[in-house]
């Protein structure tokens, strides 16, 4: 089972509550893998305080040009769509950091002068945090393609009972790459306007997807805006309200799991679990109170 975290907006609990069901599904006996694809911030180590004892670079492959078979064609330069070829009078540059690995370019290439070389873009790390087995990734500064490295963390850790993705925030490529295909996806959201509105765009990203959304109301008791009306108004389950609770906070604030060291915190992540649970096995709507 593939549970993803994701939000609409930075800032809102995803990590905690992501590092938290994690931890609770392990306290369980479940084989757990928890899955930290927001590589180009990657938080969940701190909580979850892995042991690293795998780390190898994510590469991605590139075109070269070779300059004595090269005629000066431009059909790859035609055929990119990413603007990652041009023909610059006599010379044909690459821009390595816009290429998308198709291989368009060296398969149109009539003299065979193009050839694929790999080219480091990130770092994959994979561990265990107790019984739980870890991994994320770490885009290299300047990159902007995060795709490739998140899907080295979607692929490293299989063959478990439950997999909990820790998604990017927002609702661009890489939040799409990170919560394809999963079984349920969690929305955590906070009752202010930039998390409501944030948490529309989410929604509406998911039934793009046709991933059918979740919701989980963090520093609810806040006054602001009313979730709840709106997800009862489009029928869209509400898992779990974590209160506004200065204990919870100081707990993020030391890097220390909730459930862990807060005992009423167990039961709010493990009913939460259970709850998911239910509801991407069974496909059951949960009540919104």
């Amino acid at each position: 089972m593939q549970i993803a975290i994701a939000s609409g907006k930075g800032g809102t609990g995803k990590t905690t509550v992501a590092t938290n069901l994690a931890a609770v599904a392990s306290r369980n006996g479940q084989t757990v893998a928890y899955l930290d694809c927001d590589v180009e911030e990657p938080n969940g180590h701190i909580f979850l305080k892995p042991t690293i004892d795998q780390r190898r670079p994510v590469s991605e492959r590139v075109p070269e040009v070779i300059v004595d078979r090269c005629t000066l064609c431009r059909q790859c330069v035609d055929i990119c769509q990413y603007n990652a070829i041009a023909c610059v009078g006599e010379q044909v540059l690459v821009y390595p950091e816009l290429c998308h690995s198709c291989g368009g370019c060296q398969l149109v290439c009539p003299t065979g002068a193009i050839r694929e070389v790999p080219r480091e873009m990130g770092l994959l790390e994979t561990g265990y945090a107790g019984s739980i087995r870890f991994a994320h990734g770490m885009l290299n500064v300047g990159e902007v393609r995060a795709i490739p490295v998140i899907q080295a963390v979607q692929s490293a850790v299989n063959q478990v009972d439950t997999r909990i993705i820790d998604a990017p925030p927002g609702t661009s490529c890489p939040v799409i790459e990170s919560v394809r295909g999963c079984d349920l996806l969690v929305l955590v959201t906070e009752p202010t306007p930039f998390g409501f509105y944030d948490l529309k765009l989410a929604v509406e990203m998911a039934r793009a997807l046709g991933v059918r959304p979740t919701v989980v109301i963090n520093r609810a008791g806040v006054n602001g805006v009313d979730i709840r009306s709106y997800c009862m108004a489009r029928r869209i389950p509400i898992l779990a309200e974590i209160p506004d609770d200065r204990g919870l906070a100081e707990a993020y604030s030391r890097g220390e799991i909730a459930s862990q060291v807060l005992p009423e915190y167990h039961t709010v992540f493990e009913n939460l679990l259970k709850t998911a649970t239910v509801t991407a096995t069974a496909g059951s709507t949960p009540s919104a109170n």
